[in-house]
């Protein structure tokens, strides 16, 4: 009789846990892969009831299961919600609350070959995939040459991957756009060509088509040896005027606010300091100074360094998460692990670098992820696309109506130093802006005699 009681109570208990499943938006028949993952963790618990369960034990089923390399990002994603469903909706135990849920899940996307991080020591290898212009294949062995060529001259010259993609993917499509002539037969007059066909057929944007001509320029000057020289007129794209979305300070809190865990943090230092997110999610421990209160920010836009405010608000917290970091660092030194990236060069020079703490990333990703470059098991940083969902998510929560994304919180620290009385030029030297007139568009909400003018409305 009570084994029939007690099959009658695991019933109940999985059907309850279903219907939570359910009230989440996952339908059948996957919501048993739901069950699975959570049956996967009690297994875990032994002779011990899920109400016994700690913090600890929640994150070392993750790490543990972090560390399977065949594990998909979307299983792992997966399990981190059955998990939450079931400690914060069946079992509901007080420190599930507070438990960096958000934090898991954002570690679940891992690093991939093409990732800007990873990317810069890959193979010279000219980009093959195709796109509305024509595909690698269609080109001729002597663009592919040249391709490869603008490829080295890049790299040699160090710039950000970014641009190197950007210019790779324009000189390509140039050459497709001129199949029938050689790159020796290539002149000022067929990218003149090139640069109205964007503009008037396919209807480009003006930063764009500046772009393409950047990509231009640099490929005949440097790769063809033949600069371009004046290009005389040509139809070129109109650029609107389009001002940086600022969030009010009211608003920057009530976005924070609705952040969690790990992304709480990123957002404050976002915001707080200025970061890009690529920026952020790079930090290594020791570009963060405690004593100075200020962050080291290396090698950002243009291959620059600059120095930025490290917010007294954040520290506390700051040095909480790298605690935490620092824990998941010993425990992969005692598994024999403990690697993270850092650049080729400097690994050749010091082989142990990368299993130093202070080259460990602030942000780490708290699952361990396979390198796509030489197969080692590593802790990568945490993928930028989590913090971006975050941030529309708390967007969605505080009901801003705002188009917010990462890169507003920047423009909302710049805004709200200058509204503070900050001169622009401090101001251009925190954000890394080459020229001060990138940084003066800021100065469009200031409420400023000159700047603004009061509205004849509010004069009757």
């Amino acid at each position: 009789m009570q084994t029939e009681n007690g099959k009658d109570a695991v019933q109940r208990f999985w059907d309850k846990y279903i219907n939570f499943v359910h009230l989440k938006g996952v339908k059948e028949p996957f919501d048993r892969w739901y069950v699975i993952r959570a049956e996967e963790f009690i297994k875990q618990c032994g002779n011990r009831r899920l109400a016994e369960q700690t913090p600890e034990d929640v994150s070392d089923f993750f790490s543990m299961i972090g560390r399977k390399n065949a594990l998909k990002p979307w299983q792992f994603a997966q399990t981190v919600d059955a998990i939450q469903i079931l400690f914060m909706e069946l079992v509901e135990v007080p420190w599930a609350q507070s438990f960096d849920w958000a934090g898991w899940k954002g570690s679940a996307k891992t690093l991939d070959a093409n990732h800007p991080t990873l990317k810069r020591d890959l193979e010279a290898v000219a980009d093959t995939t195709a796109d509305d212009s024509g595909s690698w294949d269609a080109l001729s062995d002597d663009s592919k040459t040249r391709l490869e060529q603008l490829k080295r001259v890049i790299r040699r010259r160090q710039y950000s991957i970014r641009t190197e993609e950007a210019y790779l993917q324009w000189v390509r499509r140039f050459l497709n756009y001129h199949s029938e002539s050689t790159s020796a037969q290539l002149n000022s007059e067929m990218v003149v060509a090139y640069l109205e066909y964007l503009a008037v057929r396919r209807k480009v944007g003006a930063s764009t088509q500046n772009q393409a001509l950047n990509a231009l320029v640099f490929f005949f000057e440097h790769v063809l040896e033949t600069p371009l020289g004046e290009l005389g007129s040509f139809a070129r794209a109109k650029r609107p005027k389009r001002l940086p979305v600022v969030l009010s300070r009211r608003e920057i809190r009530d976005l924070l606010s609705e952040l969690e865990g790990t992304f709480s943090l990123m957002g404050e230092l976002l915001y707080g300091a200025g970061l890009r997110l690529m920026e952020c999610v790079r930090l290594r421990v020791q570009e963060v100074d405690f004593d100075y209160a200020h962050i080291l920010v290396r090698d950002g836009k243009g291959k620059k360094d600059r120095v930025v405010p490290l917010p007294k608000r954040s520290m506390e917290a700051l040095r909480q998460h790298l605690s935490k970091v620092k824990e998941l660092h010993e425990e992969d030194l005692a598994k024999g692990l403990g690697e993270v990236y850092v650049p080729e060069a400097l690994a050749r020079k010091y082989p142990s670098a990368g299993r130093q703490w202070g080259w460990q990333y602030v942000f780490a990703s708290l699952r361990l992820s396979v390198d796509p470059r030489s197969g080692a098991l590593r802790r990568h940083h945490i993928h930028e696309n989590g913090m971006q969902k975050a941030i529309k998510s708390a967007r969605e929560k505080a009901r801003i109506s705002k188009r917010v994304s990462c890169h507003a919180l920047r423009h909302s620290f710049a805004t709200h130093l200058l509204e503070s009385g900050y001169d622009i030029r401090t101001i251009q030297e925190l954000l890394g802006h080459s020229d001060v007139s990138t940084t003066m568009i800021y100065t469009h909400v200031l409420n400023r005699p000159g700047i603004t003018t009061a509205s004849p409305l509010d004069s009757l």
